[in-house]
């Protein structure tokens, strides 16, 4: 479920920050969701001014947007991407939650095969420790299957239902999602469970893969990395 909080300005800064890190000649992941959008942009607005650059998106919306703004597309199948710039639902150290607009399965092989991945959030993201709920993309022939075995793995899953019309809500794959609640989140162990379900497409949880995390606030962008990564 996508969560709100956190102000415009702050997402456009975060945006705008990491987009500025992208350099001639890249391909780069193009992310899903409102910061995501404000990066996606900005590089439109660097493509008008000449950068070269071509993008992967992760989801309908990211692709209709930044054909918009006159970015060229390319695929995973065609060019490796050198930089993935998304969004998260929650930030804890360099550990994500994501799929919010459940489009974490795209977001998650394309941030995994870039070189490096720039987290974009406002202050309202940062966590302490995550939470969740944790969103699980499954097959829908698995969902009995897949429930129970989320819940013997401590979790709670809820079909994550559609806002603007009956039943749930479909990715862009054609699967379902459950939102799951845990009373605590230990992120890798946790990670590998889930992604250890048969039916289990793909789960919110991003672990390992931030490279940097930009934070906006009303006053700026702090840029948070990894040590080995600064």
């Amino acid at each position: 479920m996508k969560r709100t909080g956190g102000s415009n300005e702050a997402k456009r800064r975060a945006g705008e920050a990491a987009a500025d890190r992208v350099t001639d000649g890249e391909v780069v992941g193009l992310g899903t969701g409102s910061t995501a959008a404000h990066a996606i942009r900005a590089l439109g607005r660097a493509v008008d001014s000449g950068l070269d650059i071509r993008g992967v998106p992760t989801s309908f919306q990211s692709r209709d947007l930044a054909r918009e703004v006159g970015i060229p597309l390319t695929t995973l199948d065609e060019a490796t991407p050198d930089v993935a710039i998304d969004g998260a639902d929650e930030v804890a150290g360099f550990d994500l939650v994501k799929g919010g607009g459940a489009a974490h399965a795209r977001e998650k092989y394309v941030a995994s095969a870039a070189d490096r991945l720039l987290v974009v959030a406002d202050d309202s993201k940062l966590t302490d420790a995550l939470a969740g709920p944790v969103p699980v993309e499954f097959l829908p022939d698995a969902r009995a299957p897949v429930a129970a075995a989320i819940r013997e793995a401590g979790g709670e899953p809820t079909l994550r239902a559609a806002e603007r019309k009956d039943g749930p809500v479909v990715t862009d794959n054609g699967n379902l999602v459950f939102d799951c609640a845990f009373e605590a989140i230990d992120p890798e162990p946790l990670a590998a469970t889930l992604s250890a379900i048969p039916g289990v497409v793909e789960h919110g949880l991003f672990v390992g893969l931030a490279d940097a995390v930009f934070v906006g606030r009303a006053d700026g962008v702090e840029r948070r990395a990894p040590p080995l990564s600064e």
